[in-house]
């Protein structure tokens, strides 16, 4: 089972087509329920971390501007409910959005909300409908990867939903991280602004409006 499970994460992250897809999902649908439910709460964990160098920097984004746990907490929430909704939306064909048109915005996205904290020394209300609206691109994000995949017809929901709580691990890992890694000692101090959040913001920015212009143009 354990070779197995790697085997099937290797060929998630390396599915090029639909009839490699295919196999997979059809090896997918002789693994028990519960092998099925594990192997995806492992995929969507592993798009976030340490994969999904994207949703890192905008997870990342997000605990800049505001280092309480609570308040952070309350942001990837928003997040999370966002892109389960449109991800369902999307593996269940009642939406499809090219990937020409979600990667960038997914790439725009990390743009404002780092600028944002640039910009803005407090946090507005209005920062969780943005980061809700946000979400809703980034499922779209990661219905293209997981459609590369497919879900098994016999665990369906259940694969969508552990996909879910493994991004949403996925995202409380980063969050955690940055917390104790400086989140935690220096968010109070007077230079945490200056030397900490601006620089992590605008190397973020930066990265992201690359991607904005790779993504569109080439």
């Amino acid at each position: 089972m354990y070779k197995k499970s790697i085997l099937l994460v290797i060929a998630f992250f390396f599915a090029t087509n639909s009839l490699f897809a295919h196999v997979v999902v059809k090896e997918l649908e002789q693994m028990s329920r519960t092998d099925t439910a594990l192997l995806y709460l492992e995929l969507g964990y592993k798009h976030i971390l340490p994969l999904g160098f994207d949703h890192i920097l905008f997870v990342l984004s997000l605990f800049l501007l505001s280092a309480n746990l609570r308040i952070v907490l309350w942001q990837s929430l928003a997040f999370t409910i966002a892109h389960s909704l449109t991800l369902a939306m999307a593996m269940y064909q009642v939406v499809e959005v090219s990937p020409k048109i979600v990667e960038p915005l997914i790439a725009l996205s990390i743009v404002f909300v780092a600028l944002q904290n640039i910009f803005t020394k407090t946090l507005k209300p209005s920062r969780i409908g943005i980061v809700f609206l946000f979400g809703l691109v980034h499922g779209l994000g990661f219905a293209g990867v997981l459609s590369e995949l497919g879900l098994p017809k016999n665990a369906y929901m259940m694969s969508l939903l552990t996909f879910n709580i493994g991004v949403e691990l996925g995202q409380l890992s980063v969050i955690l991280l940055a917390y104790f890694l400086f989140g935690k000692w220096f968010s109070d101090k007077p230079f945490y602004q200056q030397y900490i959040v601006n620089p992590l913001s605008i190397l973020i920015s930066m990265t992201a409006f690359y991607w904005v212009i790779e993504r569109s143009f080439f």
